[in-house]
């Protein structure tokens, strides 16, 4: 049974239809990264699943749970952090993550120290002095010190500089070799390349692809760079093959051009008889990945 589950899911604001029948499933122990561009819908599908808005269609469960009939102990098991996160001003940033690991009920002190010292976050100042970033450490520091089975982070290192983001993939690949399991949301593509089992896709209140990485290889092209002993054909005339320009030693004797991956199998056996001395082929990054699928459902 799936940790959570989402089915056919909508949301509207008045007339602005925000989610549009989304459904996706979270397995235990599983990473699953959900990804698309600011306003897309990512975080009102995280309130839905916390309980903090009401679906106006479909159904979000965790645990088996109604998300909005049982928020209350859906949330015992659950350690979530915002992308924007407000803190109490008065208090320092040490007690609000103190508060924070009792009200869940649990937590280990020396894992608490681990982080501060890890995140390099001062939890003696005041709240209000913090930047966005320190704001950040504080929810990370909280949720990771909590025993939490689910673990939904909404942009999570917003803020973040790059050596606390590398920290951050620590953390989650941590809770994840623990059996934990996180629903991460960002638009951080290498983020989510790097920690995800599994990825949806969403664009405008609508999940668009789902898959682990490798399936979704299919949207995008393959890079190609070619030198050979003989002149290579024509691939300029080849309609798979894409942003062709020279490359290598000799004119007319190297290529560095992208190729639908399907057809790869199709340009190497154009090309094998021209005397192959150099080939390099690399899969698509998800940024790739991502912004060839965004092009393609907007018509470029």
């Amino acid at each position: 049974m799936p940790i959570m589950e989402v089915r056919d899911l909508v949301k509207d604001y008045g007339k602005t239809r925000a989610l549009n029948g989304i459904s996706l499933s979270l397995e235990a122990g599983e990473v699953y990264g959900f990804i698309g561009p600011n306003g897309a819908g990512k975080t009102t599908t995280i309130r839905v699943l916390l309980g903090i808005l009401k679906a106006t269609g479909g159904s979000a469960s965790i645990f088996g749970k109604d998300s909005w009939r049982d928020a209350v102990e859906i949330h015992k098991r659950v350690s979530y952090v915002p992308g924007d996160v407000n803190l109490w001003p008065n208090l320092t940033g040490g007690e609000v993550v103190d508060l924070f690991v009792r009200l869940r009920g649990s937590g280990d002190k020396s894992r608490r120290e681990e982080l501060i010292g890890r995140f390099d976050f001062d939890p003696s100042k005041k709240c209000n002095t913090y930047s966005k970033g320190n704001r950040q450490k504080v929810a990370l520091v909280a949720a990771f010190s909590s025993d939490a089975d689910l673990y939904i982070l909404d942009e999570p290192t917003s803020g973040l500089d790059p050596l606390m983001g590398k920290v951050f993939q620590e953390c989650v690949l941590e809770v994840k070799k623990a059996g934990k399991s996180v629903f991460l949301s960002s638009h951080i593509l290498s983020e989510v390349e790097q920690l995800c089992d599994k990825i949806s896709i969403i664009r405008r209140g609508e999940i668009t692809e789902t898959g682990t990485l490798q399936e979704l290889r299919h949207l995008t092209r393959t890079r190609v760079a070619i030198e050979a002993e003989r002149a290579l054909p024509d691939l300029a005339s080849l309609p798979f093959v894409h942003n062709l320009s020279a490359g290598g030693q000799a004119a007319g004797n190297g290529a560095l051009f992208q190729v639908d991956t399907k057809e790869l199998g199709k340009v190497m056996e154009l090309v094998a008889p021209c005397g192959i001395t150099k080939l390099e082929c690399s899969p698509p990054s998800l940024e790739e990945l991502f912004m060839s699928h965004y092009d393609a459902k907007a018509g470029v």
